[in-house]
């Protein structure tokens, strides 16, 4: 390895030191899970990109070859499956797109099983002549970034914003991937400016990775705080209303329409939200409403428009995606998620509970034409029609078996 190759790879650890600095800052500000899944992202990705550029042979010259070959076939599976793990818990596929997490996760326990077969090939325990472990760990891996980048591509499409900017880090992550596997088999073959682009790829997929990542554990302990017990709030929700939230609902029907799926729109009127205004003072409204907000996200995740109608009506639209029982499953989670009883409070009134009160609507809209005001007012009607115990003619079988369900 000439010197300008080490100088090349050598600046690519220190951007990956720097990068595993900041992931340990985060953790000594907040010592979460996620946190900690950020680290190890880091070393682990990070420690298989060192030994796929040969970096280590340059550095440590008793190093053997055979063994830099075993590391690098079974660490290359090892961090996809770690990768692809992550950002099945970072996209929160679980929740709404059954089809993605089942692909991440057997994605991620394919190469698992790949790395462990390379493994034991290389450590002798196993004889398969013309065996080549690169390629095939080489093989797997790309695969692997195949799946993640249509992971992002498929909730970017549900309307994860951030989704969108990880479609970019996945991009990074195919340069990372490609390159350096090439760099591992052909290192003759890559010129010094290819192996500098691969380096800045390498960097470039880290640094991404790593902002939104903090980005979106910024925002999930914004939702935790909001949906918990926690007293002294008085903002507003941050949800879409008037304008606004029409435009989204209408974008979200025309992507279930141009999709040819059905676009499920859940209306939930909260009838005792001005209940605790003379016990526990007025202020208390907003520390309901934004507590019940965070909730509803919490539920649904981040590519479903959740709304507020007015003051005591949410709305959540769940379009192009989920098959009827995902959109069971989901609208169960709500609430059992609002059912929780809510800790408000009042400096002069002291600490109340305010146990929610709602009725649940739902319409489940077919592809065609639908105007976002008529669907929220049908939608809403029938969620008065829960809190009074009647039942809409016009409500479809699962609507109805639904929206029948006792107030809690």
């Amino acid at each position: 390895m000439v010197a300008m190759e080490v100088f090349i790879w050598s600046c690519m650890l220190g951007g990956l030191i720097t990068l595993a600095c900041g992931a340990l800052s985060e953790i000594l500000v907040h010592n979460s899970i996620a946190s900690w899944r950020g680290l190890a992202y880091v070393l682990v990705m990070g420690s298989s990109c060192v030994l796929m550029s040969g970096l280590p042979m340059a550095l440590i010259p008793g190093l053997q070859a055979h063994t830099l070959l075993l590391l690098q076939s079974t660490f290359g599976p090892l961090s996809g499956a770690l990768v692809l793990r992550y950002l099945g818990l970072w996209l929160g596929v679980a929740l709404v797109d059954r089809l993605v997490h089942n692909t991440i996760m057997w994605g991620a326990t394919l190469l698992v099983a790949v790395s462990g077969f390379l493994a034991v090939v290389g450590a002798g325990w196993l004889n398969w002549p013309g065996l080549n472990p690169l390629l095939v760990s080489a093989g797997v891996s790309a695969l692997g970034v195949v799946l993640a980048f249509q992971a992002c591509v498929r909730a970017s499409m549900l309307g994860d914003d951030l989704a969108r900017w990880m479609v970019l880090a996945c991009a990074f992550l195919g340069v990372m991937v490609l390159g350096l596997y090439a760099c591992a088999l052909w290192p003759d073959a890559i010129s010094l400016p290819a192996k500098a682009l691969i380096a800045v790829g390498t960097v470039a997929h880290f640094l991404v990775g790593i902002t939104l990542t903090a980005r979106r554990n910024r925002h999930n302990r914004r939702l935790k705080m909001l949906a918990g017990d926690d007293k002294g709030f008085d903002r507003a929700t941050g949800l879409p209303t008037g304008s606004v939230l029409l435009a989204k609902v209408d974008d979200a029907i025309w992507r279930a329409e141009r999709a040819h799926a059905q676009c499920t729109v859940v209306a939930l009127h909260l009838r005792n939200l001005y209940s605790m205004g003379e016990a526990a003072g007025h202020t208390v409204d907003q520390q309901i409403l934004s507590a019940m907000a965070a909730r509803l996200r919490r539920a649904v995740g981040f590519r479903y428009v959740v709304g507020l109608y007015h003051p005591r009506c949410f709305v959540v639209v769940i379009s192009a995606g989920p098959n009827p029982k995902e959109v069971d499953r989901l609208i169960f989670r709500m609430r059992a998620l609002l059912n929780k009883p809510l800790m408000v409070s009042d400096p002069r009134a002291g600490m109340h509970h305010f146990q929610p009160q709602y009725g649940v609507g739902i319409s489940r809209l077919v592809p065609g034409t639908a105007r976002p005001q008529e669907v929220l007012d049908e939608t809403e009607q029938r969620a008065l029609a829960h809190i009074n115990g009647e039942m809409l003619p016009e409500m479809d079988s699962a609507a109805a078996s639904t929206a029948a369900a006792p107030l809690r």
